[in-house]
């Protein structure tokens, strides 16, 4: 199996969990996918699985050499095509084939997933929107309202700092927002429900994989309600 899939956002609504309580969450038409190449370090110097979402797409829509990847292997158009790491172990993507399905059963309830997709463009932009300054007083006279200010660079080292926080081109970036947890997931019409927002307009093509790092529920993360910080910061203190 691959432990990641590719989905289409749809868009957000909230959902009501079993105890009452109301939760953001995302929509997102995942899979199925197809696995359409499978490389491994002896060929390819690394071990992946690319996979393509399948969708309808007019072959024509596609450019010459992506239809004769696909048509060497009797494989349906995909739009869409994306490499997930091989994953070692009984369930890793060691196994996974040409042709192979990915369907959305690899998620189950409650489990945490990385989502990673390109952010909305919002153009040329100044510093208090794209660096969240606090800019100037906006009283009369200021004269100082959403102006970057100084810059630090006089007779030295006379040039701009590089990495110097200012206006310019923002979104239209690769996001990775991690630990999401799946509220439910609709195996009949590919729909997965995730808690919170992701990156991306609705309709924007996204990654899902299994969290690399997911929470840990020792710790009172990971949804779990019974572990009271405060309770557990006087019990560390009163052991030193």
């Amino acid at each position: 199996m691959v432990n990641g899939i590719l989905g289409k956002k749809i868009g957000m609504t909230e959902a009501f969990r079993s105890n009452g309580e109301v939760v953001p969450v995302t929509l997102v038409q995942a899979g199925p996918c197809v696995v359409t190449q499978r490389k491994t370090k002896t060929s390819d110097g690394y071990d992946a699985v690319q996979l393509g979402l399948v969708e309808f797409v007019k072959p024509a829509r596609l450019s010459r050499p992506e239809r004769q990847h696909l048509e060497k292997n009797n494989l349906p158009p995909c739009k869409l095509l994306r490499e997930f790491p091989a994953v070692a172990g009984p369930e890793g993507a060691a196994d996974s084939k040409i042709g192979d399905q990915v369907l959305l059963d690899i998620f189950k309830a409650r489990d945490f997933v990385d989502v990673i997709g390109v952010s909305k463009g919002r153009g040329f932009a100044g510093v208090v929107k794209r660096h969240h300054f606090a800019g100037g007083a906006a009283s009369h006279g200021s004269m100082f309202h959403r102006a970057p200010g100084g810059i630090g660079a006089s007779a030295f080292p006379s040039r701009v700092i590089k990495g110097m926080r200012a206006a310019g081109h923002m979104g239209a970036e690769r996001v990775t927002v991690r630990n999401l947890q799946v509220v439910s997931v609709d195996t009949d019409d590919n729909v997965l429900a995730l808690q919170g927002a992701i990156p991306g307009p609705n309709g924007g093509y996204v990654m899902i994989r299994k969290a690399v790092k997911p929470p840990r529920v020792k710790r009172g993360f990971a949804g779990s309600g019974t572990v009271d910080p405060l309770k557990a910061s006087k019990k560390r203190a009163g052991k030193k």
